[in-house]
């Protein structure tokens, strides 16, 4: 009985060490970053495009210091903008770049998290499609709302050349990247205004993010758009 314990304990120890050596060669190692042209946020984003122009009027949100680092430790680029077009129409546009988004340690932060922590009550919280010229980009629509601020949101993720949205869709991603043996690098692009008309604030938001990728060339548009089906 204790021999046949023995060979057991044995047999399980070895298994788990054959699993820890797979696990470390089947660790992604080669960064798509690496591979590809260097990301600039600032210069791949128009600051003219469309009907829309940067407003110099509208300050961006500053950060405590211990958010910035934070920030700073999670992405390699930060890039918040507010755009007006002819009608006085504001967008605010956030894009946070990354080059690992190999793990959960290490992507992206969902918009969902952040604005609770901001006290924000999350009122709408849903998959949707967004048309575009080139295809469907699959995205998510919040509703933000902090007394009388009411905050509509689309938002999506990349990873690597894919867009998707949190949850499965990004771990598959993760996981055909990760086979391959490399990293992939990752984008969040948030847009959103500030507006009680819900309808009214989706719509416009989709205009903006068509005029936007109509206005890149294709190697930026696929870097913050991905690559999505018809």
């Amino acid at each position: 009985m204790k021999r046949r314990f023995t060979v057991t304990a044995l047999m399980l120890g070895a298994a788990m060490i054959a699993a820890a050596i797979a696990a470390m060669a089947l660790k992604p190692t080669q960064r798509l970053a690496d591979e590809q042209a260097p990301v600039s946020l600032a210069t791949m984003v128009p600051e003219r495009f469309g009907e829309w122009r940067i407003d110099p009027a509208v300050v961006p949100v500053t950060v405590s210091a211990d958010v910035r680092a934070r920030l700073d430790a999670l992405y390699n680029q930060l890039l918040n903008r507010t755009y007006v077009d002819a009608k006085g129409r504001r967008i605010m546009l956030s894009i946070a770049y990354g080059g690992d988004q190999g793990g959960d340690g290490t992507q992206v932060h969902r918009p969902e998290f952040c604005y609770a922590a901001q006290g924000f009550q999350l009122m709408r919280n849903a998959a949707g499609d967004l048309g575009t010229r080139y295809g469907v980009l699959p995205v998510k629509r919040l509703l933000a709302v902090q007394g009388r601020r009411s905050e509509p949101i689309t938002y999506w993720i990349t990873v690597g050349d894919r867009a998707t949205v949190p949850g499965l869709g990004r771990k598959l991603n993760q996981l055909a990247y990760g086979l391959t043996g490399r990293v992939p690098d990752g984008m969040l692009v948030r847009v959103s205004s500030i507006d009680t008309d819900t309808g009214n604030a989706y719509k416009l938001q989709e205009r903006f993010i068509n005029d936007l990728l109509a206005a890149l060339p294709e190697s930026d548009r696929l870097r913050i758009a991905g690559r999505f089906g018809a």
